[in-house]
């Protein structure tokens, strides 16, 4: 047994100090199944540097807008010190060239890392939009055939969970959206350079029996 774990793939997956541990043990749960063993990294033990051989970049608050340009709104619950972990977290994964899968809160975080912008509210962004927010994986998306997700996930069409109130705007440096819903709210990002880096806007780790969606994590641990 030790022997094993000493093999697997450390993944360290960002989450928040306090709360969200529903988030963090699906995801410790999907990065085991997967052959990787996951390291809990928040602003209050971020862990020693060079930890990791890949990063999961969590589910969880809004991201401060502040950051990408635009101003504060009020009624959102952002966690400040968590937007300085991950982005300190996503420029070390970035110089080493780990792995990066980013999942909801995560791969909005990763395009403002590379410079992109968020809409803070898709109600607002998108006009009469019906309720979006489902746990379960009813909300139809369309994947890119050429991209990475494509690849990983072996689907051009399929549902995800939604759990989500803002989005990806305008795409950061290198980033190209590869999956949207019907109503164009970007879904999946993955990085032109070859580099993995790979952003979905639903929660895999909710769906655990759903082998195309648990096909991230594997992604994830076989890159690292």
């Amino acid at each position: 047994m030790a022997a094993s774990m000493r093999t697997r793939p450390v993944v360290g997956v960002t989450a928040s100090a306090r709360g969200g541990r529903w988030m963090w043990w699906a995801n410790q749960l999907a990065v085991w199944r997967a052959g990787g063993r996951a390291r809990r990294i928040t602003a209050e033990d971020p862990g020693p540097p060079g930890g990791v051989d890949a990063l999961l970049v969590g589910g969880g608050d809004d991201i401060d807008a502040d950051l990408y340009g635009l101003d504060l709104r009020l009624g959102l619950r952002i966690d400040k010190q968590r937007d300085r972990l991950e982005l300190d977290q996503l420029e070390r994964a970035h110089a080493r060239s780990l792995p990066i899968l980013g999942v909801c809160r995560g791969a909005q975080i990763l395009n403002v890392f590379r410079g992109g912008t968020l809409h803070p509210d898709i109600y607002e962004a998108y006009g009469s939009l019906p309720p979006q927010r489902t746990l379960l994986a009813r909300k139809r998306i369309t994947i890119v055939e050429d991209s990475r997700l494509y690849r990983v996930m072996g689907l051009r069409r399929c549902r995800v969970n939604s759990l989500h109130h803002q989005s990806i705007d305008q795409l950061g440096q290198d980033l190209r959206a590869v999956a949207r819903d019907k109503y164009r709210i970007v879904q999946g990002v993955d990085c032109e350079t070859g580099q993995f880096v790979l952003g979905v806007q639903w929660h895999p780790e909710f769906v655990p029996l759903n082998s195309h969606h648990q096909a991230l994590y594997q992604a994830l641990v076989a890159a690292a």
